[in-house]
């Protein structure tokens, strides 16, 4: 028998210094922030989840510019209106964006305005245009547009509400006050959730009983009544701005609970790793140890509860401002356009006053797409 040796290729030499592919280097050196956005960025639901909510926040900026009409403007002679659809060929011709003129007759029977398209008048979608006047985020006046009306002409690509005021514009207002509620909201329920939740956490004892018990005690009440109970308690004589931030409250004063029972289990099981204990020794306070240790050890954990309890604050300011609870004229948010719907009969004879929905359908469900793509994507074991 031979006593030769076989000399393994993939043999570990320890003399030998090993290199790192530049993709490995790169993975190894990596970010806790970068390896969450290589792991969203493979999560395509959640991207475009991410693209769509980009898009609306960034509309709540431009909301004049996009919108065709201003928010008050009014078309007496096309009440109810229904929504008109937008053509590019005439005739075989082709022509851009436009739509046909709008002429009806009163039913006698069912009092309804009954509209037909006028094919002999045709109304070109302007882009980049001059129109109704506004006032800039109150800063200065401006008339620019991203697209409007024909001169003397009309574009309601929703339809119309009792006013003849165009819905699609008043939607495009509504979305600067429904989603801004969210984050508003989400603002105050973090500091209370955080604060509370840190403490019970972090101490133990007393502190951690007495919160879980008020906890209970809290969501042990149903969500919705509460709600309408607090708002219905607002003094009527408020202003639509303390309205505003008094509907935000209290979203956000009944939606801590959840967040600090999160962060209070992750700061019990924290408090006593290594280099939590070691910034106690060193002589850290409590407020610095949970602060700069402890928090920023689920951060990641922090934004993915919060982009899961922004839907269920735009839902119930929705449904708050739906019942008459919540916001009030002259603010304008998609649960107060929702109001027009209350009337079944008005929903029967001109179902686009509904179209508000749509917006808060394709917002809950982005906001929850893109939030399981990242509470996927901070979860270290996936």
């Amino acid at each position: 028998m031979s006593n030769t040796h076989f000399v393994n290729k993939n043999h570990f030499d320890p003399n030998k210094e090993e290199s790192l592919t530049p993709e490995q280097e790169r993975y190894y050196l990596a970010t806790q922030w970068q390896l969450m956005w290589w792991k969203l960025k493979r999560h395509r639901l959640a991207m475009v989840s991410g693209g769509i909510l980009a898009f609306m926040y960034f509309s709540v900026i431009i909301a004049e510019l996009l919108a065709p009409y201003t928010l008050t403007s009014r078309n007496t002679d096309f009440i109810y209106a229904p929504p008109q659809e937008l053509h590019i060929f005439h005739e075989g011709s082709f022509v851009g964006p436009f739509v046909y003129g709008l002429k009806y007759q009163l039913n006698m029977k069912t009092l309804k305005r009954e509209y037909t398209e006028n094919t002999g008048i045709i109304h070109p979608v302007r882009f980049f245009c001059s129109g109704d006047s506004y006032q800039f985020w109150g800063l200065f006046n401006s008339s620019f547009h991203i697209f409007c009306p024909a001169k003397n002409g009309m574009l309601f690509l929703l339809g119309t509400d009792r006013l003849g005021r165009d819905v699609l514009s008043r939607i495009v207002y509504g979305t600067r006050i429904s989603l801004t509620v969210g984050l508003i909201g989400i603002i105050f329920s973090f500091l209370i959730g955080i604060t509370i939740g840190g403490l019970a956490g972090y101490y133990g004892g007393w502190i951690d009983n007495l919160t879980q018990r008020t906890i209970e005690v809290i969501r042990s009440f149903p969500e919705l009544p509460l709600w309408m109970a607090l708002s219905a308690s607002l003094p009527i004589t408020w202003s639509p701005i303390l309205i505003y931030f008094g509907i935000t409250l209290i979203l956000g004063m009944l939606d801590w609970t959840g967040l600090a029972r999160a962060v209070r289990s992750k700061l019990l099981s924290l408090r006593e790793e290594d280099f939590a204990q070691a910034a106690q020794l060193m002589g850290a306070k409590p407020r610095r140890v949970i602060a700069r240790h402890l928090l920023p050890s689920f951060t990641s954990h922090l934004i993915a509860s919060a982009t899961l309890s922004i839907p269920s604050m735009i839902l119930g300011e929705t449904a708050l401002s739906f019942l008459g609870l919540g916001l009030r004229p002259p603010i304008t948010s998609w649960g107060v356009l929702l109001t027009e719907a209350q009337n079944i009969n008005a929903v029967e004879l001109y179902p686009w006053i509904m179209t508000p929905v749509i917006p808060v359908i394709i917002v809950v469900l982005a906001f929850n797409f893109f939030g399981d793509g990242l509470r996927d994507a901070a979860d270290p074991y996936r």
